[in-house]
Order: C-alpha cells, then sequence, then structure tokens
C-alpha cells in the first residue's frame, strides 16, 4: 500500500512560481511510476507530468512543456512539480498519483491506484 501527502498549493499570480510535493510512503512506494494530474473547475483529470523514482523518465503534457518539471529525490520519498511562468489556465486542483506496472507517462486516470488529497493552485491575471 502507498500512501501520498500534496503540499506547495497556494494563490500566485501570472508569471509567478510555485513548487508541489508529494511525499510517499509504504513497503513498495518505489515500485511504481508517479504522476501528477489537475482537475480545473467543470473539466476531467487531465495528465501533466509522470516520471519514475529515478527520475530517468520524465514527460510532460505539452501545455506545460517549457515551464513545469517533474523530478523524484528517492532519498527523501518525494516526488516534485516545479511549476513556473504560471497562466490563468493552469489554475486547478493538482493531485500526485501512484501506478504499478504502468508506463512512464500514461495518462490514463483509471489506471493509477493511489492518489493524494490534492492540492489547490490558484494563478490570477
Amino acid at each position: 500500500q502507498v500512501q501520498l501527502v500534496e503540499s506547495g498549493g497556494g494563490l500566485v499570480q501570472a508569471g509567478g512560481s510555485l513548487r508541489l510535493s508529494c511525499a510517499a510512503s509504504g513497503r513498495t512506494f518505489s515500485r511504481y511510476v508517479m504522476a501528477w494530474f489537475r482537475q480545473a473547475p467543470g473539466k476531467g483529470r487531465e495528465f501533466v507530468a509522470g516520471t519514475d523514482w529515478s527520475g530517468g523518465s520524465t514527460i510532460l503534457v505539452d501545455s506545460v512543456k517549457g515551464r513545469f518539471t517533474i523530478s523524484a529525490d528517492n532519498a527523501k520519498n518525494t516526488v516534485y512539480l516545479q511549476m513556473n511562468s504560471l497562466k490563468p489556465e493552469d489554475t486547478a486542483v493538482y493531485y500526485c498519483a501512484a501506478g504499478r506496472g504502468l508506463r512512464v507517462g500514461d495518462k490514463t486516470d483509471s489506471r493509477y491506484a493511489y492518489w493524494g488529497q490534492g492540492t489547490q493552485v490558484t494563478v490570477s491575471s
């Protein structure tokens, strides 16, 4: 079993930055592929970024390439989403997710078995 706890959300102005953290625990968490999803008001969950714990493979959705970076710190059991040059359209609840036996960057939310509680990111114009 894997437990995920997210933090780092908040309110920022357009062009600003935030770093989201996802702290993982459990006996087998390192065997899971990690991802960030987001859900804007009135929309479904959208894949944003994915990685494995080695950081050897990273995937970003096109809309955030060049602005966001996903990384994993195995020693701290934490996955990060560094968000720069934020835009109002980035406003959403951001969720950390873990999936077993998945390819890094799998965009299907139902394939991820474990989810964090979500953290709100609001970008003002």
